[in-house]
């Protein structure tokens, strides 16, 4: 099945807690502080692999979630670091954030590796707070903790040409012809129900095609399987447009070609500039030679038109040289120019305080620190929290904003008295 668009949930590990241990050895029941740091968590890393072709795995398996670090460990070891979860996408996939909608990564290159979340820090173990006051702390750093993501995976296929056309034209008959591709081939549309990519060789060049579902007049606007595919070729370098110029089915051709391309102004304006060679196909069939008489005068200078029938595989040589040479003139593929959308972890600094009468309530991610770092039932755990409040200068804050002994301080869910 192919699959172009996933949703999924990426979490990096959360950091190992520190601890809380003493050296013990014989004739010494409490030696010094010897806790070790916990490790760090994985990372959530994606890479770009060439041998993916479309994003199924991650239709069916849609929560990834990496190790977290190990705690830590007495005698001052560190505990271990968790293993970080690599995914692998197709080339040309586009990682969004769900909720903002802005673009983390163009995975376009193969081997592009991009960390999207990065693990949580490991907690310190006891040993890290000694100090020239404090030389038997009793508390130690819990690992910090990550939050889950939900980012949006979305294929655009890179290719050189891109084919277009209406169902039934031709394009997987052709495509066959000029590579090796093996699309599925029937006499009734919307056979193709997937984009199709194929490796043209011409002498010692070769460019790469997307065959691109058929699309039919309303595509942009979600009629048939256009819109679900028109985005595979935003990224080709220039369109080879297949018209039936036999018009067997009833159509007219040169009404064929402007239904088309107001379908890709449409969904795009800069699709409708593309480079164009229109392909006039089923030139073996009775009457289309009058009809490429027509379609010629209509279209005039605007696009090259080549003639083929990509049954028999007349005119398909001429159709790659005329390709290469347009291709010669024109720039490489490039990534997409995008400001870039990061995943930042909260500034551990932060603090807001919100005054309620007699009550001042303290919120914010140093709060949030302060809250798993301290050791409520612990004096030397009280002291340094106490410190880092005065360091930070909250003491004098709440001090400007009218705290006195009547005060009421509420740190997470915990109350304290204001003792000035």
């Amino acid at each position: 099945m192919f699959i172009d668009r996933a949703l999924i949930t990426i979490k990096a590990g959360d950091g190992g807690n520190g601890i809380t241990s003493f050296i013990h050895y014989k004739g010494k029941v409490s030696g010094g502080p010897d806790g070790g740091d916990g490790g760090k968590g994985g990372d959530v890393i994606f890479v770009a692999d060439r041998h993916l072709s479309s994003l199924a795995d991650y239709y069916y398996k849609t929560k990834y979630v990496a190790e977290n670090g190990g705690n830590g460990e007495p005698k001052n070891c560190f505990g271990k670091s968790g293993k970080d979860i690599v995914l692998k996408v197709p080339l040309g996939t586009i990682v969004r954030d769900k909720e903002s909608g802005g673009i983390i990564a163009d995975m376009f290159s193969e081997g592009q590796t991009v960390t999207v979340l990065t693990g949580g820090d490991g907690g310190k173990g006891n040993a890290r707070f000694t100090s020239s006051r404090r030389h038997a702390p009793h508390f130690s750093q819990t690992g910090e903790k990550t939050e889950a993501k939900k980012v949006l995976l979305e294929l655009k296929t890179i290719a050189d040409v891109g084919l277009v056309g209406f169902p039934n034209v031709g394009k997987s008959t052709l495509l066959s012809k000029i590579t090796k591709a093996r699309p599925k081939i029937a006499n009734y549309h919307f056979t193709t129900l997937s984009p199709n990519l194929g490796v043209c060789q011409t002498y010692d060049k070769q460019f790469t095609i997307a065959d691109i579902p058929g699309l039919i007049e309303g595509a942009s606007d979600g009629a048939g399987l256009g819109i679900e595919f028109l985005r595979h070729i935003e990224r080709t370098r220039m369109l080879v447009h297949v018209i039936d110029v036999s018009g067997v089915e009833g159509r007219d051709p040169y009404d064929d070609y402007l239904k088309i391309n107001e379908e890709l102004k449409k969904y795009s304006p800069l699709l409708a500039k593309l480079k164009q060679i229109i392909v006039a196909n089923k030139c073996d069939i009775y009457g289309a030679e009058e009809n490429l008489v027509k379609l010629k005068e209509k279209i005039g200078r605007k696009h090259k038109i080549v003639k083929i029938s990509a049954i028999t595989g007349e005119g398909t040589d001429k159709l790659k040289e005329e390709v290469m040479k347009v291709l010669d003139k024109l720039p490489p593929v490039k990534p997409l120019e995008f400001e870039e959308f990061k995943y930042v972890k909260p500034e551990k600094l932060g603090y807001e305080i919100f005054k309620e009468g007699e009550t001042y309530v303290l919120v914010g991610s140093l709060i949030d620190v302060l809250k798993r770092n301290v050791v409520l039932d612990d004096m030397d755990s009280l002291a340094y929290m106490h410190k880092v409040l005065r360091d930070r200068g909250i003491i004098d804050e709440l001090r400007k904003m009218g705290a006195t002994d009547k005060s009421t301080i509420i740190i997470g869910d915990e109350e304290f008295e204001f003792v000035d």
